[in-house]
């Protein structure tokens, strides 16, 4: 594409708009298209800091038309770029028409484009010289592109370096659906993250798959990149996003898409939101607080018989004899086991996992347990659940690190907590 290929393209893109009422109108093939914006949230700020742009299709008696249908209709490959284009030029004037100075605007773009991007410089010179003609900062500009894209090996690391050099930012969209994996996160680099709906609906199922989401969003944190959960419809549903720590959300549950911008202050629907998520948590806190008092109790109770040299099992039988406790260990000061662990179980260990239910020398030095009790000795721990290694089930640890004999000792004890999911 040489350079007045590129002129005639972008001329006839301006040429297939049209504005009426303050709004702008694209005609395409018979077609009419208009656009709608869906607000994305940021939790901590309560507020819109972003709008998607989506196009709206009606035939040439007003009729819907699906956008789906719409690109289906158009005539071959490029005219399906053609109309890609058209849509992006014109979510960007009727987001300027608004005069919405403080918001990203996230815009869809198809694999192809995005990939021929880096392939056809002049075009992508052109299109960024056109959007600073508008008025529109590229930094202000968000390019949501789906995993398709990385599937065109050679052209994807070079597309991304194209993006990236005219100052906008990436996202990755439908993060969780089909083979979606942490090796596109590192290869892309975006700076937002769109996860699936579908995560979101596991994560309603069970406090496990809740779990996993939350640690999903925290390993997306640690690769640099933002985490915006779109579908949120409910009530219930938001509250399982705050819960997760994800960044933004966006949903029927905080706006539907509409040809207006919102505008205002603080969300009503976001500070519900936090009200119940504060509401959630304390009953969380007083309902663990209340099932881990008695081993809290037991376990600080079994330190002076250990300190007196009295035997593990002698020293932590009132631990052992509540409902729910696994097993009661010592730690060194290295992290290691000493002495056999005991417990009052009398059901036969899951042969399944036999090669890890003795621990023998195991060290722990990594676990947060142990980590946290050295380093405020004498006072008692808890973790939050986790897998544990002895059986393989979800537990909580509580851990107390004492002196004894001039050496640093840490006693552990594990409580069943399956039953919580």
């Amino acid at each position: 594409m040489d350079q007045g290929d590129v002129d005639l393209t972008l001329q006839a893109l301006h040429g297939a708009l049209a504005q009426r009422e303050g709004r702008w109108f694209a005609a395409f093939q018979g077609l009419e298209l208009s656009t709608h914006f869906q607000p994305i949230y940021s939790f901590p700020h309560r507020r819109p800091v972003g709008f998607e742009a989506l196009v709206r299709v009606h035939d040439g008696q007003g009729g819907a038309v699906s956008p789906i249908r719409a690109f289906e209709s158009a005539r071959g490959a490029e005219q399906q770029l053609m109309l890609d284009r058209l849509c992006r030029l014109l979510h960007v004037r009727n987001f300027l028409a608004q005069r919405q100075d403080d918001c990203w605007l996230f815009l869809n773009i198809h694999p192809a484009v995005f990939v021929r991007a880096a392939a056809q410089p002049l075009m992508l010179a052109g299109a960024v010289e056109a959007m600073e003609q508008l008025g529109m900062p590229l930094h202000r500009l968000v390019f949501e592109v789906t995993e398709d894209v990385m599937a065109q090996e050679q052209d994807f690391e070079s597309a991304v370096k194209a993006a990236r050099a005219t100052g906008c930012l990436l996202a990755l969209d439908d993060f969780g659906v089909g083979h979606s994996n942490f090796d596109r996160i590192w290869r892309m680099r975006p700076e937002i993250v769109k996860l699936d709906r579908s995560l979101l609906l596991r994560a309603l199922e069970s406090n496990s798959m809740a779990r996993v989401l939350a640690q999903m969003v925290a390993l997306l944190h640690e690769c640099g990149a933002m985490v915006l959960l779109e579908g949120v419809e409910t009530r219930d549903e938001a509250h399982v996003a705050l819960d997760a720590d994800v960044d933004l959300v966006q949903g029927y549950a905080f706006g539907r898409p509409g040809a207006e911008l919102l505008r205002g202050g603080v969300s009503a629907e976001i500070e519900d939101i936090w009200s119940l998520f504060d509401e959630r948590l304390q009953s969380r806190r007083r309902g663990a607080a209340e099932r881990l008092g008695p081993f809290r109790t037991a376990l600080a109770l079994a330190l002076q018989p250990l300190q007196e040299g009295q035997p593990l099992a002698l020293a932590c039988q009132a631990f052992l004899a509540l409902q729910g406790s696994q097993v009661c260990y010592l730690l060194d000061e290295q992290g290691r086991e000493l002495g056999e662990r005991v417990t009052l179980r009398s059901a036969e260990p899951d042969p399944r996992f036999a090669p890890i239910e003795r621990a023998g020398d195991a060290r722990w030095a990594r676990r947060p347990y142990f980590r946290r009790a050295i380093e405020a000795v004498g006072e008692l721990q808890v973790t939050r659940p986790y897998l544990s290694l002895h059986g393989s089930r979800l537990c909580v640890t509580l851990s107390v690190a004492y002196w004894s004999a001039g050496r640093l000792r840490v006693l552990c004890g594990d409580v069943d907590w399956s039953a919580s999911d």
